[in-house]
């Protein structure tokens, strides 16, 4: 597809809102030592980026958006325009590498070009260097990114966390009935499930509505500087999982947890006074079905939930999450969120051009903060025959958001990248050091839980 979506170019709307906003998503690649000579690299990526045709285009504009924009070839495509090098300031530990990482993602892209560049970052401590793939959200979202990034890699893309998100599973279709009989039973099934499919996404547009105009009173929510502030923290993704299976719930709700009891401790130190509905989230939903892993799009609907900020109780607060997650999922912000932007798209794109323009420079107090779940390779990467560490994601912010947190599995691990504006979230590495404090204290209380039930029968037999 060549044309933009509604949803796409919503993302180039956004940025346009506000001369303040970059909306470029990011994944920081850490990888062993040393960083390889620059021109071999060039040498492979300009050899790899051709099984992706959408690094080599840019976008052509229509006049007053009387078409939606369009990918083209660009003519004077030149590879060293996107392939950049800079060095850390000594003594190249994290906290260096994420300043750098937050200077880089501030800055726009530009338009007349190939919206992406790979910024080469060496200087890193203990013989390391990084590499930002930083790419325009109009092109593609998380996951699409992340595929775009395994395909630089030396083996290519291999087995992700993707195949086993909601979307995907649903992609599968079961064969079709030829018994007459049955035909006419799945009508009326059909019809039974539309009806309830419709009420349900009803019911979710409401919510997300509601969500949007409430105000959520909190000081992550307003204007956003032309400065960045950065930092990432990593968990085990067994931790992870032992916790899951502990309360029976899922990696993003454990991920979310930490994430809210982070932010609370964080707003606590402030001196502000926590209230059930001010930690309102958005939560992308990945709409993307096993065979569009290697498109170049959006594929998203979204969720509001209310995390429970004012709950003290880590396991409470962790329960807490789950339900709402059900609740939200159960009440069709993911259905209506996606029956929106398939409708739009059937619009004049004039006019949802300017629906789009109204609504991103609309100041809204509803959302305070975005915390988003790509599912990454399974397996170890490597670049130039070196390995992988680590992939750190990185979120854009924008429309008065002044944090983004996103997460990312990636082989044994789960990686959590913050952006946040710098006059905004002076304390970004507080909240990072808390989400993995946080985990740590449901690993612990989990291991705990598991002990007190082991010694039960045993005590029973004594």
């Amino acid at each position: 597809m060549n044309r933009l979506t509604t949803l796409d170019a919503g993302f180039l709307k956004a940025e346009d809102a506000d001369p303040r906003v970059s909306l470029a998503i990011g994944g920081l690649a850490v990888i062993e030592g040393p960083a390889p000579d620059q021109s071999a690299l060039m040498s492979q990526f300009a050899e790899r980026i051709r099984a992706c045709p959408r690094f080599g285009q840019r976008l052509r504009l229509w006049p007053f958006d009387l078409g939606a924009p369009q990918w083209v070839d660009d003519p004077s495509f030149d590879i060293g325009r996107h392939v950049r090098r800079v060095a850390l300031p000594q003594p190249g530990d994290d906290p260096e590498l994420f300043r750098v990482v937050a200077d880089l993602m501030a800055r726009r892209l530009d338009r007349d070009r190939p919206l992406w560049e790979i910024w080469v970052i060496e200087g890193l401590s203990d013989g390391r260097w990084a590499m930002l793939t930083k790419i325009h959200h109009c092109m593609a979202d998380g996951i699409a990114a992340t595929h775009m990034l395994a395909g630089l890699c030396d083996d290519g893309v291999g087995d992700t966390f993707a195949r086993h998100v909601r979307a995907a599973k649903e992609a599968k279709r079961p064969a079709v009935e030829v018994n007459p009989l049955a035909i006419l039973g799945g009508l009326w099934s059909m019809s039974a499930s539309v009806t309830a499919g419709v009420a349900r996404a009803a019911q979710g547009a409401a919510e997300i509505a509601l969500g949007l105009l409430r105000p959520a009173p909190s000081t992550l929510n307003g204007p956003i500087s032309d400065l960045r502030r950065y930092s990432g923290a990593r968990v085990s993704l067994a931790d992870v999982e032992q916790v899951c299976r502990a309360f029976d719930v899922t990696i993003n709700d454990v991920a979310l947890a930490a994430i809210t009891e982070s932010y609370r401790n964080l707003l606590v130190r402030r001196g502000e006074r926590l209230q059930p509905g001010s930690l309102r989230t958005l939560v992308p939903v990945s709409m993307r079905s096993t065979d569009a892993f290697d498109k170049t799009d959006n594929r998203v609907s979204v969720m509001l939930p209310q995390l429970p900020i004012d709950e003290e109780n880590p396991v409470r607060r962790l329960r807490a999450v789950h339900a709402r997650l059900d609740r939200t999922k159960a009440g069709g912000q993911r259905q209506a969120g996606n029956a929106f932007v398939s409708m739009a798209n059937h619009v004049p794109f004039a006019f949802t051009a300017w629906a789009l323009g109204l609504l991103t420079r609309l100041p809204q107090r509803g959302v305070v903060t975005v915390a988003t779940n790509v599912p990454g390779p399974r397996r170890r990467l490597r670049v130039m025959g070196k390995k992988v560490l680590g992939v750190f994601p990185v979120p854009p912010i924008a429309m008065q958001l002044r944090t983004g947190v996103a997460m990312l599995s990636y082989a044994d691990d789960l990686f959590i990248g913050i952006l946040a504006d710098y006059d905004g979230v002076a304390d970004v590495d507080e909240l990072a050091r808390g989400i993995e404090a946080a985990v740590a204290r449901l690993v612990a209380i989990s291991k705990r839980r598991k002990a007190h039930y082991a010694r039960g029968p045993l005590s029973l037999v004594v």
